[in-house]
């Protein structure tokens, strides 16, 4: 049997597809990954399977849903100890198959996914941020389940660990090498100067920042016209850049990159002031699924069997990667059943154009879900709403609420039905997003632990009324954002 093929995952934090220049941005400085999109295909519609860090990242190892594998926030508690848990401990991950298959697989950057001091899923290579973010400077990290202490710039370190790896893991076999960046997520500072410097004269036309969204988190109260912390953020985006350059030159140097496939991605989106807030799912309260916080950046290379120079349209999700890096691998007889994704391997060699019958995506987070056709955008919000419809062909920036139309209700109708039946087909009732009390405040503890998902979340942003049930705070216009149109931004 011929050797697999080697995987090179880049991914970022908190990073949108406007902030790239391969996506039509042309004040950010992004020229490796600009090239890596002209070496392979570029997804213009690839989205996360929910706006916030951990229950992506999960989504992506495992191929299934928050509602199925049952992380539904940030991981605020249990990544350290004396109290770690293993939020993934039940779960089967494409890790966990490849390397029972001759893969070494290694993680270096960010975890994020509960006890951060175990090597798990596979990964016998661990360099990993205990948490999920903190200074870009002298991070502590772990090493193989030991902390060690760094110097210098993490974006650096990570690069740095990353070359090492490639450059001394052994070529008789075939390795999946992680690259968990944690740049861009905030702080905004600390970032060297010579990165901050190249946009001393940015206009940030590419960052308007609106007037404050009527449901704005804390952190726009602080970000929002902040241009230091724009500087910062674009300044994060180009020292990752250069990173992943160096990287890719010791992937060169070492005579495997024909043999490599290599995917550049983000865990979510986010916003600099876009719609009047700065972050991503949890930037606002109620919880929100603007394109900013649902779409995310998707490149892939591989010379074997990906177009080079080219892009596809095609809706796509983090669901849809364990699938089709299985398939590239020849181990898709390992897929497990009944999971929501599909491979897009034939999209990417030119065999079709589509790789699924019906072009719909989903999303959550946690009582917060979505239905995106390439028309339609509905999200439901559980148990009280404010419930939202975009006709995206006529209001691309999502600024017009018709969830009230009458010309729309049919639609409505369908689009309800169908990310009904969707989430009872692909999730775990033991894991069921849509009763929980899940705000963006982060996830304390495993939903199937924690009498029954009732203190697995931290409620800072929910009040609880008289009886007992969670409501939103009445200090909050919930319907202030269907007013929110174009007229008003101006």
């Amino acid at each position: 049997m011929e050797r697999r093929p080697n995987i090179l995952f880049f991914l970022a934090d908190d990073l949108g597809p406007w902030a790239l220049g391969c996506c039509g941005n042309d004040e950010i400085i992004t020229p490796n990954i600009d090239r890596l999109a002209e070496q392979g295909m570029r997804f213009e519609n690839f989205f996360c399977t929910s706006p916030v860090c951990s229950p992506a990242r999960a989504s992506i190892l495992t191929g299934t849903i928050p509602s199925s594998h049952g992380v539904h926030d940030w991981i605020k508690d249990g990544n350290l100890p004396p109290h770690p848990i293993g939020y993934l401990d039940h779960m089967r991950t494409y890790t966990d198959i490849l390397s029972e298959h001759g893969y070494t697989c290694a993680i270096i950057g960010k975890w994020h996914l509960g006890d951060s001091l175990r090597p798990q899923h596979g990964f016998t290579h661990w360099f990993c941020h205990p948490k999920g973010s903190g200074p870009y400077n002298d991070q502590m990290m772990i090493r193989n389940g030991e902390f060690v202490q760094t110097s210098g710039y993490l974006t650096d370190v990570i690069s740095e660990e990353a070359c090492s790896f490639i450059r001394t893991v052994p070529n008789e076999e075939p390795f999946c090498l992680h690259v968990h960046y944690t740049a861009p997520h905030s702080p905004w500072t600390g970032h060297p100067e010579r990165y901050l410097a190249l946009y001393d004269e940015c206009a940030f036309s590419s960052c308007p920042q609106e007037p404050m969204h009527p449901w704005a988190g804390p952190l726009t109260r602080t970000s929002l016209s902040n241009r230091d912390f724009l500087k910062g953020y674009f300044a994060a985006v180009t020292a990752m850049d250069e990173g992943i350059g160096q990287v890719m030159c010791a992937l060169q140097e070492s005579g495997q990159a024909e043999d490599t496939i290599v995917i550049f991605s983000s865990d979510n989106g986010f916003s600099c002031g876009h719609h009047g807030f700065w972050g991503k799912g949890n930037g606002t309260f109620p919880l929100n699924m603007y394109e900013n916080s649902v779409k995310v950046p998707f490149t892939i290379t591989y010379p074997p069997a990906v177009r080079a120079n080219t892009t596809t349209a095609a809706l796509a999700s983090q669901y849809d990667i364990l699938p089709t890096l299985l398939d590239l691998a020849d181990l898709k007889e390992f897929v497990p059943d009944n999971l929501p994704g599909s491979s897009f391997l034939p999209l990417c060699s030119g065999e079709q154009e589509q790789f699924r019958d019906e072009v719909v995506i989903f999303d959550e987070y946690g009582p917060v879900r979505m239905i995106r056709t390439e028309r339609y955008k509905y999200v439901h919000r559980y148990p009280y709403g404010l419930h939202e419809l975009y006709d995206l062909d006529e209001d691309r920036d999502e600024r017009v609420n018709r969830i009230d139309d009458p010309e729309c209700q049919v639609v409505l109708g369908d689009l309800r039905s169908r990310l009904s039946t969707w989430f009872a087909t692909f999730g775990d009732p033991r894991f069921d997003g849509s009763t929980l009390p899940v705000s963006g405040s982060g996830q304390v503890d495993r939903v199937d632990v924690a009498n029954s998902g009732e203190a697995a979340f931290s409620t800072d942003r929910i009040v609880y009324g008289a009886s007992g049930f969670p409501k939103i705070d009445e200090t909050l216009d919930l319907h202030a954002v269907a007013s929110y149109t174009n007229d008003e931004k101006t």
